[in-house]
């Protein structure tokens, strides 16, 4: 794997979905620059690259920035000569909100993070960490360790959002509000550039 690109912790530092995804991309943007370069492939390297990704509490917007951040990518590496779809695709990893999590009343976390959990899968993501409940405490305890990844279970083994690719495709609000994100990503990244 050429590079992991994270924006986990630019979203744990106060920015926006839509900054969490400008950033992160156009940080991928530039390291496939310098990797095209040097004379890599980017049919090659691209397929080896891996993103990560925060998930916070507002259900339909970290969907929505999922889903743009995977049309989003796809054009990048159009761009730069990717013509391999899996060259195209945004591989990533997402894990819960850490600065989401409350000290008071921690046994709230558990909602926070399956809602958390349960967006990032509808988004797409293909790898995800869920916080233990008790992580704005001290490291997690082996209760809340084992009910992290109970959620993950039930979410991809119990609840049937795993068996279907974007499945809240075509309904009007997340689709305009796909498109208001992507829309205002771009406008980040053209800055950037």
């Amino acid at each position: 794997n050429t590079i992991s690109i994270s924006g986990y912790h630019i979203r744990e530092e106060g920015s926006t979905a839509v900054q969490e995804i400008a950033f992160t991309l156009s940080n991928g943007k530039a390291y496939c620059q310098a990797a095209i370069e040097k004379g890599l492939n980017i049919n090659k390297f691209g397929q080896r690259l891996s993103f990560f990704f925060n998930a916070h509490n507002n259900f339909f917007e970290e969907i929505a920035k999922f889903r743009a951040a995977r049309r989003m990518w796809a054009k990048i590496t159009a761009e730069l000569g990717a013509t391999e779809p899996r060259a195209q695709m945004l591989r990533f990893h997402t894990q819960t909100g850490g600065s989401t999590l409350t000290a008071q009343q921690p046994q709230n976390n558990i909602v926070r993070v399956s809602l958390q959990a349960l967006a990032a899968v509808l988004g797409g993501t293909q790898s995800l960490h869920t916080n233990g409940y008790d992580e704005a405490l001290s490291l997690p305890t082996a209760e809340a360790a084992k009910l992290a990844l109970r959620t993950q279970q039930i979410i991809g083994y119990e609840s049937g959002v795993t068996h279907t690719v974007d499945p809240l495709a075509g309904s009007h609000f997340v689709e305009a509000l796909t498109n208001e994100i992507e829309a205002e990503a771009w406008k980040y990244i053209a800055h950037i550039d």
